[in-house]
């Protein structure tokens, strides 16, 4: 495998580590990912020196976690991680260990890593440290602990998900022992925050291979992490737009959209409550009549459990809402839709509904996202136009109806509204003489 191009303020690191008389090597994620040739998003140092030998040899550092051995190097205002080489004492709480103690020895530190792709160090003059043959499984494309998987699940649960995300990010297959040692000790990953958890779905749905999703069914995860999405596994949908189960089916719609959490998130419970609406017809027919609702229900429960920020959880709230507008393609029909959903929230709406498309009858598909694509281009004309699709961009505001004698309140809002909806069927009507003068005519009491 190649040799690794260390950016120039590491190798400065690692220089001034050794002209200090100690060991130092870059470890883990950025070597994995070297190795894979990808470009690494972090380069972390571990060392032989012990934080306060770390601090005496750089001149700005920053105690980030120096009860663990980190110390974050600061040069030109940015950071880099630098550990000393640790063992670990006894986990208590299958989360974080009790203490730890630090080493001289390399390989210790590299013992207690979670897997063998992640437990391989590299410096430029010594070349690689990998005990574990974490370059050979990288070749092969396999994910497996160090040591007994059991082990390194029973310290930390959260490396069970850490499996299943590092399948889904690499496209890797994980090892049957350590497969096998998920599926005994799934329910550990109770004891993991729900903070910790999210972040490691997170990197799943964002990933390349966002439908290995279904796996943690198989490995006993999902039931402990979300069950709602369990239910929906193997129901059919007997329907002509659909050829999928429902799980199947937002699985494929993940993937379809682009990769950003409120896109992912969306797709991943847009349909989340068909399982709890399901109805079949005198024909076998299935129906989901309300799932929309139901789905809107459930999801906001989903990301409060999450403690998914407000502002990320009322985005997704509101396209999972919206998801299943009826859309038609003539202007007045678009305005009466974004006078509902928001103009902010509109195209998103149509890559979302393009992604629902996509996981459905590919026979039906090519006309309708035909018609999601004459959507978009035809409500984007109507944005250069500054045609008037929200209640702000009436030429008329709340002051204009108070000048003409209506009383500041409730009907100052409503009579805005209803202004709104008459425009939305003719905008040639937005001009302040004749918004006005429909007022006074037919709405001032």
């Amino acid at each position: 495998m190649r040799n690794i191009q260390v950016p120039l303020k590491v190798q400065k690191i690692l220089d001034t580590l050794e002209q200090g008389g100690y060991e130092g090597y870059i470890v883990g994620g950025c070597v994995r990912d070297s190795l894979l040739g990808k470009q690494p998003q972090d380069w972390d140092i571990t060392t032989s020196a012990k934080p306060e030998e770390v601090k005496k040899l750089f001149k700005k550092t920053v105690d980030t976690g120096i009860a663990h051995g980190t110390v974050t190097v600061l040069l030109d205002k940015e950071g880099f991680e630098v550990t000393t080489y640790r063992i670990e004492g006894e986990y208590t709480d299958h989360r974080r260990p009790s203490e730890v103690a630090f080493t001289k020895n390399i390989v210790a530190d590299l013992q207690r890593r979670d897997f063998t792709i992640n437990a391989i160090a590299y410096h430029p003059k010594v070349g690689f440290v990998d005990p574990f043959q974490g370059r050979e499984d990288l070749k092969k494309g396999i994910i497996q602990c160090v040591g007994k998987a059991e082990e390194r699940f029973d310290e930390d649960a959260l490396r069970m998900l850490r499996a299943t995300r590092f399948l889904a990010q690499l496209g890797f297959n994980i090892e049957e022992k350590t497969y096998q040692a998920i599926q005994n000790q799934a329910s550990l990953i109770q004891y993991i925050s729900v903070e910790r958890i999210r972040e490691e779905i997170n990197k799943m749905l964002l990933s390349s291979h966002p439908k290995s999703f279904m796996i943690l069914e198989d490995l006993g995860l999902l039931t402990y992490i979300l069950p709602e999405f369990q239910m929906c596994i193997g129901v059919e949908q007997n329907h002509p737009y659909h050829c999928y189960t429902v799980a199947e089916h937002i699985l494929k719609t993940v993937e379809k959209v682009p990769a950003t959490l409120c896109y992912r998130w969306t797709m991943l419970l847009h349909d989340i409550g068909k399982p709890l609406t399901q109805t079949i017809d005198d024909k076998g027919i299935h129906h989901f009549y309300g799932h929309v609702e139901k789905s809107v229900e459930l999801a906001q429960k989903i990301l409060k459990r999450f403690k998914f920020d407000k502002k990320t959880a009322k985005h997704i709230l509101r396209l999972i809402n919206a998801h299943d507008e009826k859309i038609g393609e003539k202007e007045r029909q678009i305005r009466r839709v974004v006078s509902r959903v928001g103009e902010d929230l509109f195209l998103d709406l149509l890559e979302i509904q393009k992604a629902d498309i996509q996981g459905q009858n590919l026979n039906l598909m090519e006309k309708r996202l035909e018609r999601i694509e004459s959507i978009r281009n035809t409500f984007l004309k109507m944005q250069k136009e500054k045609q008037c699709m929200s209640i702000k961009n009436l030429a008329i505001n709340g002051k204009d109806l108070k000048e003409i004698g209506f009383i500041q309140g409730k009907k100052i809002g409503e009579t805005l509204n209803q202004l709104f909806q008459y425009v939305i069927e003719d905008p040639g009507k937005n001009t302040k003489e004749e918004l006005l003068s429909f007022a006074k005519q037919h709405l001032y009491e």
